[in-house]
């Protein structure tokens, strides 16, 4: 990973072209050329400017509506955040290194996007592998386009394990969340199964395999439908009101294999402050979890 974050072609990419386009490049460019004037640098300037604009296509928030350009800032306490979770320094690096080339590869080939910021979404693709689940079965409780829940498969293959995934999701048209109002994704691309199986057609006989339980997590016949077995790991992003995250906990405690790990996006987010409270409810009772720590913005939770 210091290769990754060191090399040229890594800071242009990672790096918005405010940064790319500042005053070092100026001075260098006019030390280059003493004899040019004013205008000849600002057009040379402008001509960088517009090769770099193809690359920003790749990375930026056009499309999607966030930007795939972390600061290297925010790459190094990840990896920190990661190793300390996982207690594993060198794998927190390859898997982050890997899990940022898999998110920017699944949104260019995919339909829809994955939902959150970069370093979440990568926090998570990288951790539930090295965190060693006991067994392959994986339920994520709200999927948006099924994007993650193909990345995780890809994840889970790199690392030798056989995944098996369900997903649980109301796939309603549109993102849907209580108390706030949404409107149309950025994408322009409308919440619905065909989405999420033609993502996890990419890979393979896995995303083939998956499984999609349409429904909210609350309803007893979506559980009935999905808790014919023990899960090594089980995502959870679905309502979050504290209400909806308290029963979404409540339900992966029983569901969730001994060693088995539970995740909980969008942990601490101040747009969402009922899933804190509603963790903070949870781990006051006599739970199975235990706290691993924090990546982003997920908490790792591991089961007794």
């Amino acid at each position: 990973m210091r290769a990754l974050l060191t090399s040229k072609t890594a800071r242009r990419a990672l790096r918005p072209v405010a940064d790319l386009i500042d005053q070092r490049i100026e001075r260098q460019m006019r030390r280059r050329l003493p004899a040019a004037g004013g205008t000849d640098t600002d057009r040379r300037l402008a001509e960088l400017a517009a090769r770099q604009r193809p690359l920003e296509l790749l990375l930026d928030g056009a499309g999607r509506g966030v930007s795939r350009m972390p600061a290297q800032v925010h790459l190094t306490r990840a990896i920190e955040e990661l190793a300390k979770v996982t207690g594993d320094r060198a794998g927190a690096e390859r898997n982050l290194a890997q899990a940022f080339r898999l998110l920017v590869g699944f949104e260019a080939l995919g339909v829809g996007r994955i939902a959150g910021g970069t370093m979440n979404i990568c926090g998570k693709l990288a951790a539930v592998p090295l965190l060693d689940p006991p067994n392959d079965d994986i339920l994520e409780i709200g999927t948006l386009y099924g994007m993650f829940g193909a990345a995780v498969i890809r994840m889970m293959e790199r690392a030798g394990r056989d995944p098996r995934l369900t997903i649980v999701d109301p796939l309603a048209g549109l993102q849907l969340q209580p108390g706030t109002t949404e409107g149309a994704d950025p994408t322009g691309v409308p919440v619905r199964e065909a989405a999420v199986r033609a993502n996890l057609a990419l890979v393979g006989a896995a995303g083939a395999a998956a499984r999609v339980q349409r429904g909210f997590s609350g309803d007893p016949e979506v559980r009935a439908a999905v808790s014919d077995r023990p899960y090594g790991t089980i995502i959870v992003d679905g309502d979050h009101s504290t209400g909806g995250v308290a029963a979404d906990l409540a339900w992966a405690e029983q569901i969730v294999a001994p060693g088995g790990v539970v995740v909980l996006d969008d942990f601490g987010h101040a747009k969402w402050p009922g899933i804190k409270e509603a963790f903070d409810q949870h781990m006051a009772t006599d739970t199975r979890l235990t706290f691993l720590g924090r990546v982003a913005n997920s908490a790792y939770l591991r089961a007794s």
